[in-house]
């Protein structure tokens, strides 16, 4: 009779949160939003489970430098509706950055995360910062960069 092999998961044990700094300064909207979530979900770490947040803290600063192509800032529409007849609102990417520069990062990143209570869990490791400074020093972050490929590169 031959052995079954078991499937390995993740235990809450097993489950350990690391703390990371990204610049975003010349990188590309998307690519940064999807190298983000990658991180945010766990998916870089041996240990991946899908329905555990295995992910880890992210930060992002300098969310007011990120790089967007083409002609983005005027033709990406931000839309909301507030309930209301006639209450359908819309900002472009420019106008929206004017009010609050972290909000276009903290969208993308969101948009590419699972839309349960697991995704909402993962987004609240996300923290977006304008400029070059946060308050997170005490937890020790390492700084990170994602070249080309997306791969992530610590240090």
């Amino acid at each position: 009779m031959v052995a079954k092999t078991k499937t390995w998961t993740a235990r809450k044990e097993d489950l350990r949160s690391d703390w990371y700094v990204v610049d975003a300064t010349g990188l590309p909207l998307g690519r940064l939003a999807s190298n983000v979530a990658r991180i945010l979900r766990g998916k870089h770490k041996p240990i991946y489970t899908p329905h555990l947040n295995t992910g880890d803290h992210v930060i992002v600063v300098n969310a007011e430098r990120v790089l967007v192509t083409g002609r983005k800032l005027d033709h990406k529409v931000y839309t909301r509706y507030t309930g209301y007849p006639g209450g359908l609102r819309t900002r472009t990417l420019r106008q929206q950055r004017d009010l609050d520069p972290t909000f276009p990062v903290y969208h993308a990143v969101r948009g590419m995360l699972q839309k349960n209570r697991l995704g909402r869990d993962m987004l609240r490791r996300l923290r977006v910062y304008a400029g070059p400074e946060h308050h997170h020093q005490a937890q020790r972050p390492t700084r990170i960069t994602f070249n080309e490929k997306g791969d992530i590169q610590i240090g």
